[in-house]
């Protein structure tokens, strides 16, 4: 049996919340698990020491890993739970109580209505908020929730004996009811912001909140505009922690992602408004298959002939071809009607996004696993007729705007992947806006002169994104520094500039090549490339934002100062907007979908 190549694998794993199932060599899946970060928590089964003898039993039979992200860790939670009771892997506890849920109860029927923590039948009057995944996801949100309505938490017999204020009052979590500290109209309108914001139907509340904000910043009382805005901040993940929940009917969602002659195909199976479970497949490709012509050939493949629930949507991240003929193929498998769709919002959107995410992430980490880097490493030493397999390799490209802030990134890939701790950026000084000739050979002369004087490793390739008049600059530079024994390959965009289509030209010789659109080779090296490619704009962007010393919101196409505001008004600063999903960004006055998801991404891009 192949050994799980974990270090690889963990590379390229989200610091997201999320799921990960673990699966022996024969596919049985052995544990699911939770984790607020899935790099942190799947890399400490592996760390060498502090393991107990079940975890280390556990991880000597992981034979593949797979991932799924959510939208925070109460997510995450509630599909582990939901995991674990539908497939029971051997090494999850089991409970056999089988509790239901808990809520957040508020009994209204009282004068003063008390907030607390619900399991169980629902006997008394009053309305119950949730469910929540556990209960110290609903203490926590109790204690929330009293830190800012000052609802009281107490039991009636207690309440109805008190002759002086509880602690709960003197540490500003309760406003006092038991002794006539507030009146009973006051006390109505907390219970009524209270139910307004547990139903998700806050944006009054938050609308007071952020005026208040303004108005202190205007009277300089920043202390005080700071704690308004940490309540807007916290209000606003305390509403997207029940994301999960609120849609009725089956379905499932397939989202798809294509990369470097790879695909991945991610699979959430929604039953009952629940995400019960979720998988993974890699289906091979020949060609340059776009997103919709791998739905194409998966859906069917997938449910035709298949002994498998089909369920009446089918919800996918792209429109596959002739989806009106596949979805009358699968309406008649199922015998009843079964609809095909790409276009969704509301908590469908979510789940389809949360899916493209996770097909994404394991995409990324398949590409990264040993098996698949050899076989190309080896498809590279032979279209290149190197003496042996290449131990080290970099690759150069520029970025810039019109030749404003220009920088050059290097990244570095070995038998393992990519070494990201070797990655190096160099602003680009004193060569003419937009000579991007000079900018590589100002970037090629640091990086070569600094590694032969420090007798560092050379790499074995150096690729170059770029043409002839690039390669050139490279092959200059290595003969001014006498530097041997590296084969200089440029990585030229094709007349369409789309992947697939590359010349690769050979430093030594001019030679010019071009690879089919399958070859190992060219999805190795499409790979290198893309990633110097990310790596020079992140690069670019933040020597830009910091030059002009301006909000990352200012770049955001559509987004001029009026929206900003409202913006800035309704999440208290520019790390609250970065941090909303694209749900709580719609919920903004004047922010559509399609805005909402163009502001998440610029301001996710190359995360």
């Amino acid at each position: 049996m192949t050994e799980f190549d974990h270090k690889a694998f963990l590379k390229t794993l989200t610091t997201r919340p999320g799921v990960y199932q673990m699966y022996d060599a024969s596919g049985e899946l052995l544990y699911v698990g939770k984790a607020k970060n899935l790099k942190n928590r799947v890399g400490s089964y592996f760390r060498a020491s502090g393991l107990t003898d079940k975890t280390m039993a556990l991880v000597a039979r992981i034979h593949e890993i797979q991932v799924t992200v959510t939208s925070t860790e109460v997510d995450a939670l509630l599909l582990e739970h939901n995991l674990i009771k539908t497939e029971q892997p051997p090494y999850n506890i089991l409970l056999r109580d089988d509790k239901s849920y808990p809520y957040i109860f508020v009994s209204t029927e009282d004068t003063f209505p008390r907030i607390a923590l619900h399991r169980g039948t629902k006997r008394r009057k009053g309305e119950y908020f949730g469910p929540y995944p556990s209960a110290g996801a609903v203490r926590e949100s109790l204690q929330f929730l009293q830190k800012v309505f000052k609802m009281r938490p107490c039991e009636d017999s207690y309440f109805k004996n008190r002759s002086r204020p509880c602690l709960q009052y003197q540490i500003d979590r309760c406003s006092g009811p038991c002794v006539g500290l507030v009146s009973e109209e006051d006390y109505a309108e907390q219970v009524a912001s209270t139910s307004l914001f547990l139903r998700g139907k806050s944006s009054q509340l938050m609308e007071r909140l952020a005026d208040d904000m303004e108005k202190a910043a205007a009277e300089l009382a920043y202390e005080k505009a700071a704690i308004y805005r940490d309540q807007i901040v916290q209000l606003q993940q305390v509403q997207a922690s029940q994301g999960i929940e609120g849609v009725t009917g089956d379905l499932d969602i397939l989202a798809a992602a294509v990369s470097n002659g790879r695909a991945c195909v991610q699979v959430l199976f929604v039953r009952g408004a629940r995400v019960l479970g979720s998988k993974t497949y890699y289906p091979p490709l020949k060609l340059q298959e776009t997103v919709a012509m791998v739905l194409a050939a998966f859906i069917p493949q997938f449910y035709l002939g298949a002994a498998r629930a089909i369920p009446a949507e089918i919800i996918v991240n792209a429109p596959p071809e002739e989806s009106d003929i596949l979805a009358e193929a699968v309406s008649a498998q199922a015998q009843r009607n079964v609809k095909i769709r790409s276009r969704v919002r509301d908590s469908r959107a979510q789940w389809l996004q949360l899916a493209q995410q996770t097909a994404e992430t394991n995409l990324a980490s398949h590409l990264t696993g040993r098996q698949t880097v050899l076989r190309r490493l080896q498809a590279l030493q032979d279209i290149l007729e190197l003496p042996e397999l290449p131990e080290r390799m970099e690759c150069f490209d520029i970025s810039h705007s019109s030749g404003e802030a220009t920088v050059a990134s290097c990244v570095v890939f070995d038998q393992q992947g990519a070494r990201k701790s070797d990655y190096r950026k160099f602003n680009i000084e004193n060569v003419v806006a937009g000579d991007d000739y000079a900018a590589m050979h100002q970037a090629l002369e640091r990086r070569y002169k600094r590694l032969k004087k420090a007798d560092a490793a050379m790499p074995d390739v150096l690729f170059i994104d770029g043409g002839k008049g690039q390669v050139a600059q490279a092959m200059a530079v290595l003969e001014e520094l006498q530097v041997t024994g590296i084969e200089v390959i440029g990585v030229a965009k094709g007349s369409t500039r789309k992947a697939g289509f590359e010349t690769l030209i050979k430093g030594a010789t001019g030679e010019e090549r071009q690879l089919p659109g399958d070859h190992g080779a060219l999805h190795l090296i499409q790979q290198i490339r893309d990633e110097a490619h990310r790596f020079a704009i992140t690069g670019h962007r933040a020597r830009r934002d910091k030059a002009r010393q301006r909000s990352k919101l200012e770049d955001i196409p559509g987004v001029g100062s009026k929206r900003r505001r409202v913006l800035l008004r309704h999440f208290g600063s520019a790390q609250g907007v970065e941090n909303a999903n694209v749900e709580e960004l719609k919920k903004i006055p004047g922010i559509h979908a399609a805005m909402a998801q163009q502001i998440y991404d610029h301001l996710h891009a190359g995360k």
